[in-house]
């Protein structure tokens, strides 16, 4: 008996070793070289509704086909889009021409034909409007903390594409602030904190860390946190709250995100801070990791 047990799993073990054998799996992958390749995502905050018939169904590339329909680039958004992020396109670093096709997969209109310097690394190309260029951050390293039991911190870099009117960039320098809940049962927040530096349009801050005080102890670790910003004068002077119209008047900016500790989110302000409340200034958060 013993032996036909020894037999049976020597005959388990055999077949074991050559389904491994025979059931290779292999990702199609392309080393890049890093000092010659641009690799970029493009952000779409060209102020418009949503719906399909202002999605970009068509991107290309140097004339060839990048993406269609099938993952089309929607307002506000980004591609390559990825719920986790960290995906880029990639390309030879230099001078590219970038085409954009807006609406009916069978009726498309080109809206944006541009010729664009890339730089080597990794770049966020911000396209605000179908006339001018993109305005182009670089990416940056993602920072790390290391600690030994539960991590606090979530990490932001904020953009400033934000219009005044149509065709009209905002003046303004932008300090982007945090405040986060210090104990939740009190209530009790901290103070105003700045999230980098200010920033002017088509400017961004670095990846940026922002203190996330999680809800549930045990678990990967998750939390409100509140945002507002702050108008900086020329000499440096905090000029008080930025205001943008709406529809019943002027109001102070604010917002809340979730904060996930170890995520990394672009925040881009964008659209207009005056006459169109239709389209009234907003931050919008798009996942980088």
């Amino acid at each position: 008996m013993k032996k036909l047990t020894k037999i049976g799993l020597f005959l388990v073990y055999t077949f074991l070793i050559v389904a491994c054998e025979q059931h290779i799996i292999e990702y199609d992958t392309e080393e890049i070289d890093v000092t010659t390749t641009a690799q970029f995502q493009i952000h779409n905050v060209i102020p418009l509704a949503s719906g399909t018939a202002y999605n970009i169904n068509r991107i290309e590339l140097n004339d060839q086909l990048l993406t269609n329909e099938t993952f089309p680039l929607y307002p506000n958004y980004f591609i390559p889009y990825s719920a986790t992020g960290g995906k880029f396109f990639t390309t030879d670093s230099g001078i590219i021409n970038l085409k954009l096709y807006q609406g009916a997969v069978d009726d498309l209109t080109l809206v944006y034909d541009r010729d664009i310097e890339l730089p080597t690394g990794k770049t966020s190309l911000i396209l605000h409007s179908f006339d001018e260029l993109p305005t182009m951050v670089e990416y940056g390293e993602y920072p790390k903390i290391t600690t030994e039991y539960s991590g606090e911190t979530t990490w932001i870099k904020f953009h400033n594409s934000l219009y005044e009117t149509p065709g009209v960039p905002t003046p303004l320098k932008l300090q982007y602030q945090y405040q986060y809940t210090t104990d939740w049962d009190t209530g009790d927040k901290s103070e105003w904190i700045n999230v980098g530096e200010p920033v002017s349009f088509g400017e961004a801050t670095g990846w940026e860390p922002v203190t996330v005080n999680k809800t549930i102890e045990v678990s990967s670790g998750y939390a409100r946190v509140d945002y507002r910003l702050r108008v900086i004068g020329d000499d440096g002077s905090d000029q008080g709250n930025l205001e943008v119209e709406r529809s019943w008047g002027f109001v102070e900016y604010g917002d809340y995100w979730t904060g996930y500790v170890g995520s990394y989110r672009q925040h881009i302000l964008s659209r207009y801070r005056v006459d169109n409340t239709s389209y009234y200034g907003r931050v919008y958060q798009h996942t980088a990791l």
